[in-house]
């Protein structure tokens, strides 16, 4: 199985730029299942429930959120009605929708997407991510006679040492585990012992000229003198894509290969292009 995971969607460029090119990713990279992450989709905070069903429209199986998942309050009620809308595992109990679900791929095949916070250094301390990853991915043993057979965790998390732990955790248990909420793409994409797919942070879908996806203006600002001015804006200029694209094994769910993705924009493009043709 090829997925295809694509980084913090930011703001309005970041949108049209899935909108006008997704499809054409998706059909160059043989992709048969494909997760956004859309946190930041809707003015650099938060999704709005028709922002969301515009990155499912353009080719989104999943979209997955992250600790601004309810910035955008018509999303509390989306939420309950879309299942494709993934918030994180670890939030309040009592929040809407939910964090992981089981989604139909191709041929009978069968896939578990999951998202969870990190604890270090967010704004508040949330459900410890670690026993919430392992809860669902007990339940849900991947292989080609068991449950599902490929899972992608989102783990959305402000430190690379957590990051690489969850990744570690979930060795041998998960398909994928990508990092995603600093908005930079990590260098690190491998196949770690057992198995298991990682990358620390699969980077925005945003303009790069900017201070993570943000005008850079204002944050300058901020940094420089320690006073704000106006609101964060998300920069408009041309976008790269940034994710990850990871093979797996339909009988063991495990991860074949894994390719960096980097799409157009200012950044130096990695395309998997050996691995397509292979």
């Amino acid at each position: 199985m090829r997925i295809l995971f694509l980084g913090d969607v930011m703001g309005r460029a970041g949108r049209g730029a899935i909108a006008d090119r997704l499809a054409g990713l998706r059909a160059a990279l043989r992709v048969d299942f494909c997760v956004v992450n859309g946190e930041n989709a809707s003015g650099g905070m938060g999704l709005t429930g028709g922002h969301a069903q515009r990155l499912l429209d353009s080719g989104a199986d999943v979209v997955t959120l992250g600790d601004h998942a309810f910035d955008q309050k018509d999303m509390l009620g989306f939420i309950e009605k879309e299942p494709r809308v993934l918030r994180p595992l670890n939030y309040a109990k009592t929040a809407p929708g939910r964090g992981a679900g089981v989604f139909e791929v191709s041929r009978g095949r069968r896939i578990l997407v999951a998202q969870v916070l990190g604890n270090v250094f967010m704004r508040r301390a949330f459900d410890d991510p670690f026993s919430a990853l392992d809860g669902v991915l007990r339940a849900h043993p991947m292989g080609a006679m068991a449950g599902v057979q490929a899972a992608l965790i989102d783990f959305h998390a402000e430190v690379t040492s957590e990051k690489m732990g969850a990744g570690h955790f979930c060795d041998g248990r998960a398909s994928l585990v990508v990092g995603t909420h600093t908005h930079v793409p990590t260098g690190d994409a491998q196949v770690l012992p057992r198995g298991t797919g990682y990358l620390s942070d699969a980077g925005m879908c945003g303009d790069y000229d900017s201070v993570i996806g943000m005008e850079k203006a204002e944050p300058m600002r901020r940094f420089v003198t320690g006073m704000t001015r106006e609101r964060f804006t998300p920069a408009m200029g041309e976008v790269t894509l940034c994710g990850v694209l990871v093979e797996t094994d339909d009988r063991t769910g495990l991860a074949k290969a894994i390719w960096p993705v980097r799409d157009g924009g200012r950044l130096q493009p990695a395309m998997p292009e050996a691995g397509v043709q292979g």
